[in-house]
């Protein structure tokens, strides 16, 4: 990816454009790219919703690895965008769908991915007008899905940027609710660059409502809500979540890594491998 595009990436997310990873991205030194790779995505089946939850008409589509139709019940990993996406987004920027096929391909037990429109900048947590993303997701999408055939039991979530953070506090919120109210759970979640702050100062302006909002998405200190949930965090080191991210990661104890990379397509492409192989490795555990 070229350098103005990186920053680009950078600043909507974060509204910081760091000097080292325009540095780096010249020399070399944020790694390659991910390439897409040179296999069939499977079948798609996309629809639409009115969300409660998100007061508004979602958008939405699953994704079946090739060789799988989208009669067959297969576990499901939620996919969730970051700022400034929407349910198209893990296929237009990441090719997310021939990524699954591949993954599928060579050894990964099977699974579907679905996406969602989660909001431009909701970072998949209620806000002061209402609207509750992680309300649409699991007890809107979540039944839509089982609805379609899909095997909602044991479900993953997925996500990058402003979808990481958002996948991690699902996982978080929800995951409680089913020791007591069984049926339905998350048991993997994936993580790339997570978007994460320690303080409210330093979050990207309209990412939360007030400190209490910051305080009470706040994946610090929720280790216990995660203690059932497998957890992969993967960040670049130019990212400028990197510090954050290994600092949860220690937290939750969780796999992944800090490896080169910046906060860009190029670098989730990249590590997308990895998380599938986890996630699909989770769910049939």
């Amino acid at each position: 990816m070229v350098v103005g595009a990186t920053a680009g990436v950078v600043g909507l997310e974060t509204g910081l454009i760091p000097g080292r990873a325009r540095v780096h991205d010249l020399v070399g030194l944020t790694g390659p790219d991910g390439v897409i790779p040179d296999v069939p995505a499977g079948p798609a089946a996309s629809g639409s919703f009115e969300s409660f939850g998100r007061r508004t008409t979602v958008r939405y589509s699953v994704l079946y690895p090739d060789g799988y139709e989208p009669t067959d019940p297969l576990p499901v990993v939620l996919v969730l965008h970051g700022r400034g996406g929407d349910h198209t987004s893990a296929v237009r920027d990441l090719g997310i769908d021939r990524y699954l096929t591949a993954a599928v391909r060579s050894g990964t037990p099977p699974f579907a991915l679905a996406t969602v429109d989660g909001g431009a900048d909701t970072y998949w947590h209620r806000r002061v007008t209402d609207e509750d993303p992680g309300f649409m997701l699991d007890q809107e999408f979540l039944p839509l899905l089982a609805k379609r055939g899909l095997d909602t039991a044991r479900y993953g979530v997925l996500g990058w940027s402003m979808g990481g953070y958002g996948a991690l506090l699902l996982a978080a919120l929800r995951s409680w609710q089913r020791r007591v109210r069984p049926g339905t759970r998350a048991v993997a979640v994936g993580a790339l660059s997570p978007a994460i702050w320690r303080s409210y100062a330093d979050a990207a302006p309209g990412a939360f409502d007030n400190q209490e909002d910051f305080d009470g998405g706040q994946l610090f200190g929720r280790r216990v809500g995660l203690q059932d949930v497998a957890v992969r965090i993967d960040c670049g080191r130019d990212d400028p979540f990197a510090e954050a991210a290994a600092d949860l990661r220690r937290e939750l104890r969780a796999g992944g890594g800090q490896q080169a990379g910046a906060h860009t397509p190029g670098y989730w492409r990249r590590m997308l491998p990895a998380q599938l192989e986890f996630l699909g490795r989770e769910l049939r555990n």
